[in-house]
């Protein structure tokens, strides 16, 4: 790409690996806590939502995003590998609590999360111990359980795998 640019205009310098893990890097984190920094001040005005949403990585390990939105925007607060942890509703509730907490009780309007046993377990408890919250299920996961039932359904069967082949030539083929 920068070989590209440099064609269009002559004498471009790309950055050094070194300025761009360094001075570079830098100056982006400040600009990005920078926005960080003012959507925090919109907290107390807005009131927040914490998204939660767990996956595995490359490596097997279960990792458990947290981010926080209000009506601004959403900004990520923390990561949280839970591999050496049983996914319980215990657990579960454990780190949502600790989120609450963390970001201010009297901030925080709802939790949202994936709609599985454990999480709905959990959110029953935050809601039990944090009266003043809810806990929602993610509409998205919800939507994606809904279109696999779906697509498990004998009539639609052939229409998905049509759909996928065509889905996997156009991601496949520039």
């Amino acid at each position: 790409m920068l070989c590209s640019v440099r064609n269009y205009r002559s004498g471009l310098k790309p950055p050094t690996t070194h300025e761009l893990s360094t001075s570079i890097l830098i100056k982006k984190e400040g600009n990005t806590q920078a926005i960080v920094a003012e959507v925090k001040k919109t907290r107390s005005q807005t009131m927040v939502s914490i998204m939660s949403d767990g996956w595995k990585d490359m490596r097997g390990r279960l990792l458990i995003n947290f981010l926080i939105n209000n009506l601004y925007d959403t900004v990520f607060l923390k990561l949280v590998d839970a591999s050496n942890a049983v996914k319980d509703a215990t657990m579960l509730f454990n780190l949502l609590n600790s989120v609450v907490e963390e970001v201010g009780e009297d901030l925080v309007v709802q939790v949202v999360t994936d709609n599985t046993p454990s999480y709905k377990k959990s959110g029953e408890m935050l809601m039990q111990k944090r009266t003043r919250l809810w806990w929602t299920s993610c509409a998205a996961h919800c939507i994606d359980l809904m279109l696999k039932k779906i697509g498990y359904m004998y009539r639609h069967q052939n229409a998905l795998k049509k759909a996928n082949k065509v889905s996997n030539f156009l991601n496949n083929h520039g």
